[in-house]
């Protein structure tokens, strides 16, 4: 057909690349239906996301066979003008291809862990591609995941090769006809509408999958190309300072910000000490908890008893069960923690951002406080050590820096990083202020052979899936970190700091995965457990213990710890002082960058809505609520709205605007 119409050998070889193309889109879009696809959604109501997810892939077949089309308009340039052009552009094809099946493949992976598609939020880890790679390397079998990419692209070549051979055998017994460059405008015309949008007079956009409206549907639409290319936009701070003005009141009453002490139309406040203030001037231990998941955990009522040590500290301290991370991840965690600002830039680590990274912190208001901050590898990881030097003379402790063992990527292990942390702080001669962030809970799930004291369990698969882990490795890990909560508390027993510190043990984020042998279901469906963590500060000789069940949040951390100490101290955060239960509204934000959606979750309701399609949800979080009217949802979800908005806007404004020093 093609050689009767007296089409160029190059255009023929471009439809079938075309094709073969179209084939590998289509199959990864169909696999992401198969493997994906929510149980409540109907498939015969994905017809809209096809079509537009035909035109994505259009769009970027288009992109890849556009140079053959255009360069070929010189026909000394053309595959099939000589050994040397042939060889050139299979080098092009097979590089391409190499890139779309990492794209693809890399999505593949991104959406079974995060149910999104790849996007710009990637290029955080590119940026520690080292760490990043050692971390896969010990995690994954990498040899094999390498090596069967390497073999798809040498069969993909391979492919291309013979449909070279094929259109030559096809024209070997026509008539040379000349070369005619009607047909290669032609072609370029039509990839050029493709690229523009296939059957449309206005530019195919990103933006227009989310109006299909659904987060499943959008996403069965794109393809990771166009996803990732498209959101490196959101990788730079935006902020609208009328925005954070007209939603001022809303956060004023939130932060229950007192006239007398707060300067005129901002934040910030100045805070005396209140009558249960500690006058020992006590030290203050500050763990960061790796994926310290609330759901995997003893306290969460889990038959597994996985942190059974540290349930009991729990009973010694004021415990709050219902603490969320405004997001997942470690870096935004840690940043939400020391900042008191929930991380809402979309795309970038705030600690990789210079527009972000200088912040104030509660930390430097503890005066007279040596300041110590202790990470078991590198502090570079994720520019930790750019946010840990807004506090003022901080001294960090990493890799490098301890005679204990590299354990793997991570560095030494947690309960080496404890002890090292335990005698740098028996050597202290004055009050101290340290962080110590961990990281053994977390892949390549490493436990040091020479604990030999640590017990490894063995639980069935049935039961690991059905109380919400999803491997052996991963439950051990979990222990293991209790094991190292013991050995760090057993020893800081021994030593004369102990009993004038507060100690705080807090998750840096949760774990998906499923929640519903202990909550609702609304936590596993609406991924509450991607951020519901433990929180405890521990003082037996200081504090009284308590059980608080009320929604707090990871930015109300430092707040509290300056409050319990005898001095004044200046908040120009977002953060509460979660003891002072006097009129406060509990509520705790929550934000899920790749999917645009930002909410609050509170005592009896999860609200949220979407920055990118017209949704917003309000759902129960615990049982025996009354039903609501439809004025009584519509009342609360008008409140819940406004407060989601008021905290989105106010943190994008401070980002850049509530600078330290």
């Amino acid at each position: 057909m093609l050689i009767r119409w007296k089409f160029p050998k190059t255009i023929q070889w471009i439809i079938k690349l075309f094709l073969i193309y179209l084939c590998i889109f289509s199959t990864f879009r169909i696999a992401t239906l198969v493997f994906f696809k929510p149980a409540s959604t109907n498939s015969f109501s994905l017809f809209s996301s096809f079509w537009l997810g035909l035109q994505y892939d259009l769009r970027w077949i288009a992109i890849v066979l556009l140079p053959i089309a255009c360069i070929s308009l010189f026909p000394r340039f053309s595959p099939f003008y000589s050994e040397t052009c042939k060889r050139a552009w299979a080098i092009y094809l097979a590089v391409i291809t190499l890139l779309l099946l990492f794209f693809f493949g890399a999505d593949f992976g991104h959406f079974a862990y995060v149910s999104t598609r790849l996007n710009a939020s990637a290029l955080n880890f590119a940026e520690d591609a080292k760490i990043s790679f050692e971390m896969l390397w010990q995690s994954y079998p990498m040899v094999w995941i390498l090596a069967g990419l390497l073999g798809a692209v040498a069969m993909m070549v391979w492919i291309f090769r013979k449909t070279h051979v094929s259109v030559e055998e096809q024209n070997i017994n026509v008539h040379k006809f000349s070369y005619r460059r009607i047909w290669h405008t032609a072609a370029i015309v039509l990839l050029g509408w493709f690229v523009f949008g296939f059957l449309s007079f206005t530019p195919l956009r990103w933006g227009d999958a989310f109006k299909l409206n659904d987060n499943f549907k959008s996403y069965l639409a794109l393809n990771p190309l166009q996803n990732f290319f498209a959101t490196l936009r959101l990788r730079n701070p935006v902020f609208n300072e009328d925005k954070a003005k007209k939603h001022y009141s809303t956060i004023s009453d939130f932060l229950q910000l007192d006239k007398k002490n707060t300067k005129p139309d901002t934040y910030e406040r100045e805070v005396h000490p209140g009558s249960t203030a500690l006058e020992s001037k006590p030290n203050v231990v500050l763990v960061i908890c790796e994926s310290f998941s609330m759901y995997k955990s003893t306290m969460s009522g889990n038959p597994l008893n996985s942190t059974p040590f540290f349930n009991e500290l729990t009973k010694e301290g004021i415990f709050f069960d219902h603490c969320f991370s405004p997001t997942f991840g470690t870096a935004r965690g840690v940043f939400a923690t020391l900042t008191g600002i929930p991380d809402v830039q979309l795309s970038k680590f705030s600690t990789r951002n210079l527009q972000s990274l200088n912040q104030y912190t509660i930390v430097n208001s503890f005066e007279g406080y040596n300041k110590m901050y202790f990470i078991g590898g590198s502090s570079d990881f994720n520019n930790f050590r750019g946010l840990i030097n807004n506090i003022n003379d901080v001294q960090i402790y990493e890799e490098g820096k301890f005679t204990s063992p590299k354990l793997n990527v991570w560095g030494i292990s947690d309960k080496n990083l404890f002890l090292e942390a335990d005698k740098v702080m028996k050597a202290q001669t004055g009050p101290f202020f340290t962080i110590i962030q961990t990281s053994d809970n977390h892949r390549p799930y490493s436990i040091p052979e020479d604990d030999k004291d640590f017990v490894r369990r063995k639980v069935s698969d049935e039961e690991l899936k059905r109380y919400g882990f999803e491997s052996l490795e991963e439950f051990n890990a979990f222990c293991y970190t209790d094991y190292c909560y013991r050995k760090f508390i057993e020893t800081a027993k021994q030593s004369p700091y102990f009993h004038n510190t507060i100690f705080v043990f807090l998750g840096d984020h949760g774990v998906e995965g499923n929640a519903g042998a202990m909550y609702p279901k609304v936590w596993t469906e609406q991924r509450l457990n991607d951020e519901h963590v433990p929180l405890l500060f521990y003082a037996p000789a200081l504090l009284t213990p308590q059980l608080r069940e009320e929604t707090v949040s990871q930015i109300d951390v430092l707040p509290t710890l300056a409050n319990m100490v005898f001095q004044p101290y200046t908040n120009k955060t977002l953060g509460r002082n979660l003891l002072n239960k006097t009129g406060k509204e509990d509520a705790a934000f929550i934000i899920r960058h790749d999917e645009g959606k930002i909410g609050v979750v509170n005592n009896d309701y999860y609200y949220s809505k979407n920055l990118w399609i017209n949704k917003e949800e309000l759902i129960p979080v615990r049982s025996g609520l009354p039903a609501l009217t439809v004025q009584q949802s519509d009342s609360i979800k008008r409140k819940l709205s406004e407060l989601t908005s008021a905290i989105y806007e106010t943190a994008q404004w401070m980002l850049v605007n509530n600078h330290g020093r």
